[in-house]
């Protein structure tokens, strides 16, 4: 049995919507990290760092629990462990670790920025909203040139890499970004929203 620490943020989907797509049976423990139940010391047991999602698997690779953070190395383990949307060739392998990369690098923290300074900053910051406005839509143009030329990032194929850059690319309208001038990102994303695995996925925790 998976034991899932989550909230409802684009990290945390990523894990909900790899379990929903995985169809395994899992435990779902809602933190709140509105109320700061991420700095509970019963949490910072499980991430140092204090952050969702993370996970606990009964079952780890030696057969004892074994307890990880950080989404996508989450996705990762879970890809790896039931042999889906992670590719084990070296060349496919290698392309969605690329692009699960992009977006831990990349996507997440520009987009997470943008989330910032348009929708919880105390003051307007022209500087911020420039810069990180400005990367987010080149962010999204490299996204764009990849899809016109694949059906998804990598691999020819869903993989974790997709699973981990939708949920960002869901707040387009927080962005303040119209996918309709990104094409081939409003083709890729209306897919894998379409997806029922993906519908129930975002939903948790309920």
């Amino acid at each position: 049995m998976i034991e899932l620490y989550t909230w409802g943020t684009s990290n945390g989907r990523k894990a909900s919507i790899m379990m929903e797509e995985l169809g395994l049976p899992y435990n779902v423990h809602p933190i709140d990290i509105n109320k700061g139940d991420q700095f509970t010391p019963e949490f910072t047991r499980i991430n140092p760092n204090q952050k969702i999602p993370a996970l606990i698997d009964t079952g780890g690779p030696d057969g004892q629990p074994i307890t990880i953070f950080e989404s996508g190395a989450m996705l990762m383990y879970l890809g790896e462990k039931y042999g889906k949307f992670f590719p084990q060739a070296p060349r496919p392998r290698l392309e969605v670790i690329q692009w699960l990369m992009f977006q831990m690098s990349a996507v997440g923290p520009i987009f997470g920025q943008v989330h910032h300074f348009k929708r919880s900053a105390k003051e307007q910051v022209p500087y911020a909203l420039k810069r990180y406005g400005g990367e987010c839509l080149r962010i999204y143009g490299v996204l764009n040139g990849r899809l016109a030329e694949h059906p998804y990032l990598a691999a020819g194929q869903y993989t974790i890499a997709d699973i981990a850059t939708f949920p960002w690319v869901l707040r387009h309208e927080w962005q303040e970004v119209d996918l309709a001038e990104f094409p081939h990102v409003q083709r890729w994303f209306k897919g894998i929203e379409a997806r029922p695995a993906v519908q129930r996925g975002i939903k948790i925790p309920a």
